[in-house]
Order: structure tokens, then C-alpha cells, then sequence
């Protein structure tokens, strides 16, 4: 099977030990990962600010860049949403390639069959499921599996885990207080478990509580959940 990395942009300016993190994992299984130089942004920030004509050469070059691979894996559940339901709307010769873009737990588990990567991670930790995992790709228990099956790990539920940490792109931007009082509640819940690790799909939503988290002193580390199941010692 022929698999490639599309990092996303946050992922590759930010948190670039997470796109290592998903080569690692794969690699691990026996899987050779490509890393197409082409690749830009996904427009996902532009589509939902109303730039659309913006947009559609960040579409084009997608399809154009990843349409010759059999998965293309992804580590952020926004971005494979916006793939998978955005890109066919607009530009309907992209369904094919979107229809072969994963989230890693749906490469994972659906795909290829795994649910224990052979990771070890001796932590306390606690999952947020984020929003557009949660609701548009309908990722269900598929990370927390991944996460089950790690060695040492201790797992700990999430007091009103379906509830936004207040992020949501431009959202925090345009909703500030909003956002924040989101974010408060969040942090509140997550530091209620005893956690040391808040993990997630998705590290925008990882900034936004890892961010609150570090302004409250609260100790708890906020990790993409690829990075957890990279690790093996």
C-alpha cells in the first residue's frame, strides 16, 4: 500500500514531532511513508472565513499532489474533515483522493487493521475528542482503543468530554470571551481527572487547552495522541 503524509500546516510549522510521531507508528508496522514535497495548506481556514476563490487552488494542488497514493493519512481530524466534506462540494474531482484520506485511527483501525502499535506510555492521561473528529468524521472510540492498547498507560475518563474547549479557528478570535469561558470549563474538567497528559486529535485544539492549562500552573501536558503511540520505552 502505498501511504502518504499530509502533516497540515499547523503540524508542520508547530508540532513537527507529531507528523515524526505518525512516520514512526507506520514505519513500526512495516508501512513505507511518503512525504510529497508539494503539499500546502488545506484551505481550511480560508473556506470558513468566506474565501473560497482563495481556496480552490489549495484543493487543485491537494489532488493534484496526493491523488496517485492509496491512503493518505492525516494527523488532525479538522483537516480531514475538510477534506472529506468540504473538497467534493467544491470541487467534486477531488472525491476520489478524499475518499482515501484518513484520520491515523481510521488508517489504523479501519484500514489496515491495528489496534495495538506496540507503544508504552507509564502516564496518567485523559482524551478530548474534538470537534470535528467528534462530530463530522465520527471518529467514535477508535483513538481511545489505540490508547487503551498501550502498555502502562492509565486511561482516565473526561468529565463532559463532548464539549468544545472553545477553540474553533477563528473562532476564539472573533468569540473571545466566549471562547475563554469554553476553555475554562475544559481545563477545569481536565485537571479534575488527576491527569498528567491531556491528549487529542488535533493540536490546534491542543494549543488552545494546553495553553489554559500552562497559565493555571495546572502540570498536565497537552500531546497529541500520535506522539503517545510513538513511544515505546
Amino acid at each position: 500500500m502505498r501511504i502518504a503524509l499530509f502533516v497540515t500546516c499547523v503540524n508542520d510549522l508547530v508540532f513537527p514531532d507529531t507528523g515524526k510521531a505518525v512516520v514512526r507508528i507506520l514505519e513500526r508496522l512495516g508501512h513505507r511513508i511518503d512525504f510529497p514535497e508539494a503539499q500546502t495548506c488545506c484551505g481550511q481556514m480560508h473556506l470558513n472565513s468566506g474565501y473560497r476563490p482563495e481556496t480552490l487552488p489549495m484543493i487543485h494542488n491537494f489532488v493534484r499532489t496526493l491523488d496517485g497514493y492509496d491512503a493518505v493519512v492525516v494527523p488532525s481530524g479538522s483537516c480531514v474533515a475538510m477534506v472529506r466534506d468540504a473538497y467534493p462540494r467544491h470541487v467534486p474531482e477531488s472525491a476520489g483522493v478524499a475518499a482515501r484520506t484518513y484520520e491515523l485511527s481510521e488508517l489504523l483501525v479501519d484500514v489496515l487493521g491495528v489496534t495495538d502499535v506496540g507503544a508504552r506510555f507509564p502516564y496518567r492521561v485523559t482524551y478530548h475528542p474534538t470537534c470535528h473528529g467528534l462530530r463530522t468524521l465520527r471518529l467514535g472510540d477508535r483513538p481511545l482503543t489505540l490508547l487503551l492498547a498501550v502498555r502502562d498507560i492509565e486511561l482516565l475518563g473526561l468529565p463532559g468530554a463532548e464539549e468544545c474547549c472553545g477553540f474553533g479557528g477563528t473562532f476564539a478570535l472573533k468569540n473571545a470571551d466566549v471562547s475563554a469561558a469554553m476553555l475554562a470549563d475544559k481545563c477545569a474538567a481536565v485537571c479534575g481527572t488527576g491527569a498528567e497528559v491531556v491528549a487529542a486529535v488535533d493540536n490546534s485544539c491542543l494549543a488552545q487547552i494546553g495553553g489554559g492549562l500552562s497559565r493555571r500552573r495546572a502540570g498536565v501536558r497537552a500531546v497529541h495522541y500520535a506522539e503517545i503511540l510513538a513511544e515505546t520505552s
